[in-house]
């Protein structure tokens, strides 16, 4: 996987918000949005670049989360300068309802996921998955709606659903307060850690 301070994604539809778009360039330093909006050149010195028409870039909602965090914080995921660089780069349009309920991409459209200053995909490579620590590895639950996922050392993750175990299984990257899953079916989803308490896909999750 490439490295760079900078990422610049070019030519894009960004979504500011779920429901707010704007068209150009997105431009992150150090995992922070230090532009969004209409294209400057030249790129900076030693960017990485990834021209984009057509596609749009989208913040990675996780609407628990967002519920969890309370108002003071709903404004956290915009993509605008001094925010952190959280988001993905999907070919095509995405609709507004799809990005602010459960976002679900098929491997194929993903052209890159950024978590702030880790590159989990970019431009059709993915990562190779690491440690993720303590805060991340071991089991969490979902005892209302009968659900345990695992994370593992290695980056892999398996969930039983209903009492059947690897309902789900794949490769996941988790990085501060945020995790991306690449399941083994072929779909890419989110989650989010707040307070201790991981939210994904309507689930929330507790240690085990």
């Amino acid at each position: 996987m490439p490295e760079s301070h900078t990422i610049v994604v070019r030519d894009a539809v960004v979504h500011v918000t779920s429901s707010r778009t704007v068209r150009g360039d997105v431009v992150t330093t150090d995992g922070m949005l230090s532009r969004v909006g209409p294209a400057q050149r030249p790129d900076p010195p030693g960017a990485l670049v990834l021209d984009a028409p057509g596609a749009s870039v989208v913040p990675l909602l996780v609407d628990g989360a967002i519920r969890a965090r309370g108002d003071d914080a709903r404004d956290r995921d915009e993509l605008a300068p001094g925010r952190p660089a959280i988001f993905a780069v999907i070919r095509g349009a995405v609709r507004a309802s799809r990005i602010g309920e459960m976002l679900m991409v098929d491997p194929r459209d993903m052209l890159a996921v950024v978590l702030e200053d880790r590159l989990v995909a970019w431009d059709g490579a993915v990562a190779d998955s690491d440690d993720p620590g303590p805060a991340w590895t071991g089991a969490w639950t979902d005892g209302r709606r009968g659900m345990t996922q695992f994370l593992t050392a290695h980056g892999r993750y398996s969930e039983t659903r209903g009492g059947r175990a690897d309902a789900y299984t794949g490769r996941f990257w988790a990085h501060r307060d945020r995790i991306a899953y690449l399941d083994d079916t072929g779909f890419w989803a989110f989650g989010e850690q707040v307070d201790g308490i991981l939210h994904h896909g309507g689930f929330v999750l507790r240690r085990a």
